[in-house]
């Protein structure tokens, strides 16, 4: 079976196609997140879905962001960005590369953005892609 072939613009219809199912008010949270991640990600970077949620993608996973019955979480899943933003963090619930938020609410920009530009860095770093 030949491997499904996936464009940047194929990766942003179905991340697109995903908030549209999202009721509100997550998918309000969620969109500003989006823009806040296109924002703050290398040039490069790409949407998809993956694991079954909206990510972007630069040399292999980027991040990745998501509702649930109760919460939003983003994924920067580098366990090591948890420490470091250890104190921008503390009024969030974390776990295991996961930053959960309100529906109604999305992280600060600011940090959403230092996070994104840390991520990059680090997969620059492993020299994925």
């Amino acid at each position: 079976m030949a491997k499904k072939t996936v464009s940047a613009e194929s990766g942003k219809e179905e991340v697109e196609a995903y908030l549209a199912r999202v009721p509100e008010p997550a998918r309000t949270t969620l969109e500003k997140m989006r823009a806040m991640i296109r924002a703050a990600a290398p040039k490069e970077a790409t949407e998809a879905i993956s694991y079954k949620i909206p990510s972007f993608q630069y040399k292999g996973g980027l991040v990745w962001y998501a509702t649930f019955k109760n919460h939003c979480s983003f994924f920067p899943t580098d366990r090591s960005l948890e420490d470091e933003f250890r104190e921008e963090l503390k009024n969030y619930k974390t776990s295991k590369g996961t930053i959960q938020f309100p529906l109604d609410k999305p992280l600060p920009k600011a940090l959403v953005a230092r996070i994104v530009k840390a991520r990059a860095i680090l997969n620059d770093a492993k020299g994925r892609g």
